[in-house]
């Protein structure tokens, strides 16, 4: 140990999940470690090692690169160049108003339009965000919760117009509310009608769309907001839990929309921890499915998830560094099995991303994937001491979590408690100490500082996107139907007050031309809004 210590200098080393490094790891710590029951072989249960049998041996994870800015036509000329330069799908990013079911002529949305997104107000914007881009041939994920059955029915509406039916598209809406209540706050319905639109969703795509992923249950936004690894994957977790539960309880059978259920991780540059969160994650939810669910489709046993290097961890300060941050971020969600990845720009911390740092993005991933060996076999890190170890820590840690939760009642009653809230805020807070003392090293911020940083000219929006969008909604309301989408959203609001589900009327209306907030509103006028339990 002193050995240690001295070629450390000194240093002490903690995983973020806050337990001690050991020095050096060997079979003891794996003493009673069992390689049948908890890694198996890839593809089967418990998952550990990974959801497919050969993963990336056969074919890459999914580059999907995550954009949206300004004006559908602005996003859509980004598509064509991300698609040009080798992306396999596609990651919408909407504007603010648009998250919280508000159209770009509400007061609220004042000075939001197309700021942190694209700005989707009605059916003409989306079909102008997909112009020329076959729905039937690229995989689209939709980063959309509150409003996310408006915003995937605008999808499947313009799928149609291109003579894509339902079955032929694939895709995702994050459409996780419950961690909007913990960590987010783009919520609009309390949390009792929101699983009831999430229940609804998953029932039409069984029918309508197949081969959508219905969900992707996200522990990313907890960490970003400083979330630990444990904590992360078992406040999304629990989230899943009850999310299958409510489906459950409409009536649904698991087995038949369990295997469209995804995830979304963060991947941080602590490589070693990053790799067996996700290992752990992955056996946690094949027991819970299998032992409390009783689910039978191996499917429905497979966590899979989608993977966002680590933005928080970026810096404004010496910037061409966050390249090699993502680099580190992208290689443990590889080693760590996820089935799709998107790398930040490195430019992010100081604006939005400009063509030439979207471009390097994704070329890190296409160097991980076609210039290293790291697909050449599955799982490399299976057996390895540390790895092993840290799996096992990171599994136990967030398995006490999880039970932390089901005291409470489960995920919604936690909320309501602001039980994660608070968990996660003391962790934000420990980093956030770290960080101003230098005890935790950020290069850059508080270490290896360089006098005068060299001139950057971020991408900028367009103010005049607003006044754009609001003549494009006065047109809109001018030339469509007024009659057809008042009834339509009558319709809408009817199936809200009584069980029938919702995405059916919501379609009509969206056909009608009716727009996101006049949606969003219709049901707010039934549902009431959620107001946090901290501001009463």
């Amino acid at each position: 140990m002193e050995a240690w210590s001295l070629y450390r200098g000194g240093m002490s080393h903690q995983t973020e999940s806050g337990w001690d490094f050991e020095p050096v790891y060997g079979p003891e710590r794996l003493d009673g470690f069992d390689p049948a029951e908890k890694l198996g072989v890839p593809g089967e249960y418990p998952f550990t090692r990974g959801v497919y049998p050969t993963m990336y041996t056969q074919r890459p994870w999914t580059m999907r690169q995550y954009a949206g800015f300004g004006t559908a036509a602005e996003s859509n000329q980004r598509y064509h160049q991300l698609i040009d330069a080798g992306t396999m799908g596609l990651s919408v990013a909407f504007d603010l108003p648009t998250q919280m079911g508000y159209d770009s002529d509400a007061e609220i949305a004042h000075g939001e339009v197309g700021k942190v997104g694209v700005a989707i107000d009605s059916i003409d914007d989306m079909r102008l965000l997909f112009d020329r881009i076959p729905l039937d041939q690229v995989s689209t994920s939709m980063t959309i919760n509150a409003p996310g059955s408006v915003l995937l029915l605008l999808y499947q509406l313009v799928a149609e117009e291109q003579g894509v039916s339902g079955d032929k598209l694939t895709g995702t809406i994050q459409n996780d509310v419950l961690k909007e209540y913990i960590a987010r706050g783009t919520y609009i319905y309390p949390p009792k009608e929101s699983l009831r639109l999430i229940s609804d969703i998953f029932a039409y795509c069984q029918t309508e769309l197949p081969r959508w992923n219905t969900i992707s249950i996200s522990g990313y936004h907890m960490a970003e907001a400083g979330a630990t690894p444990a904590q992360e994957i078992a406040f999304t977790l629990a989230d899943g839990i009850e999310y299958v539960r409510t489906a459950v309880a409409a009536g649904l059978d698991v087995d038949t929309f369990a295997p469209r259920l995804s995830f979304f991780f963060v991947s941080r540059t602590t490589l070693l921890e990053e790799v067996a969160k996700f290992r752990a994650a992955r056996r946690i939810w094949a027991q819970v499915m299998r032992d409390e669910f009783g689910a039978k489709n191996p499917k429905s046993l497979m966590l899979r998830f989608h993977t966002q290097t680590a933005g928080v961890q970026l810096t404004a300060q010496q910037p061409e560094v966050n390249l090699v941050r993502v680099a580190i971020q992208g290689l443990a969600a590889v080693l760590g099995g996820t089935q799709s990845l998107h790398t930040n720009s490195y430019d992010e911390a100081i604006a939005l991303p400009t063509e030439k740092a979207a471009r390097l993005a994704l070329r890190t991933q296409q160097v991980l994937a076609y210039e290293t060996d790291i697909t050449a076999t599955v799982d490399p890190f299976a057996g390895s001491y540390v790895v092993e170890s840290l799996t096992d820590e990171v599994e136990a840690a967030a398995r006490e979590l999880m039970d932390r939760v089901e005291e409470f009642g489960g995920a919604v009653a936690a909320i309501e408690k602001g039980f994660q809230k608070q968990e996660i805020e003391r962790s934000a807070y420990r980093i956030a100490q770290e960080i101003d003392s230098a005890e935790r090293v950020v290069v850059g911020l508080n270490k290896y500082k360089v006098a005068e940083e060299e001139p950057y000219e971020p991408l900028r929006v367009d103010p005049a996107i607003e006044a754009q969008q609001v003549e494009r909604l006065a047109k809109l309301r001018a030339e469509r139907d007024q009659a057809a989408v008042d009834k339509a959203l009558a319709d809408l609001q009817n199936a809200a007050r009584g069980n029938n589900n919702c995405l059916y009327p919501m379609k009509e209306a969206l056909k009608a031309r009716a727009t996101v907030g006049e949606v969003c509103n219709a049901l707010r006028a039934v549902w009431g809004v959620y107001v946090p339990a901290d501001t009463f």
